[in-house]
């Protein structure tokens, strides 16, 4: 019988063997988890809860304005949310607790990103999805609200289309 892990394991797991190995996934790992129940305050003030990511493919990334490759890696998320977004695809870009807000307003509004941006002031949204503390990383969140992918570091955007693909044609 096959052994499956609490994404919870899996996450701890791979925090330690992205760095020795660049991985993204575990043998073993289950493939799908809920996405924790927490509340994202958005840069207008406004809030939304994970129960909101329903009815859509979410891709919620974590990441810093003081982070290289999340900058870097931005311009694709943007063109990934623009590639999808009329077909029921939205995207949930989380600042990190130590980034100062004034950073964040001003590289959302210079990069004109097309997609929400909430600031975790306290760290609690990065702590209910597991503890988020290595930029980037990513989940990516099926419409039924389950965690179907973490990435950790830059996703491969090619194997990342193909999942949003297959996920937005589910029913």
């Amino acid at each position: 019988m096959k052994k499956i892990f609490p994404l919870a394991v899996c996450r701890m797991v791979l925090a330690g063997a992205v760095v020795l190995a660049g991985l993204t996934s575990l043998p073993g790992c289950s493939s799908t988890q809920a996405a924790p129940e927490s509340t994202f305050v958005l840069l207008d003030g406004s809030r939304q809860t994970t129960a909101d990511l329903k009815g859509k493919v979410t891709l919620v990334n974590f990441w810093a304005t003081s982070c290289v490759t999340c900058v870097a890696e931005m311009p694709k998320l943007i063109a990934t949310h623009n590639k999808y977004k009329a077909q029921g695809y939205d995207t949930l870009a989380v600042a990190m607790s130590y980034d100062p807000p004034s950073y964040v307003v001003n590289y959302t509004e210079t990069r004109q990103l097309p997609f929400k941006v909430a600031i975790d002031n306290t760290g609690a949204v990065a702590k209910a999805w597991g503890d988020v503390q290595l930029t980037p990383t990513t989940y990516l969140v099926n419409k039924r609200g389950q965690i179907v992918k973490q990435f950790v570091g830059e996703p491969d955007f090619d194997a990342l289309h193909r999942l949003i693909e297959k996920l937005l044609a589910e029913a």
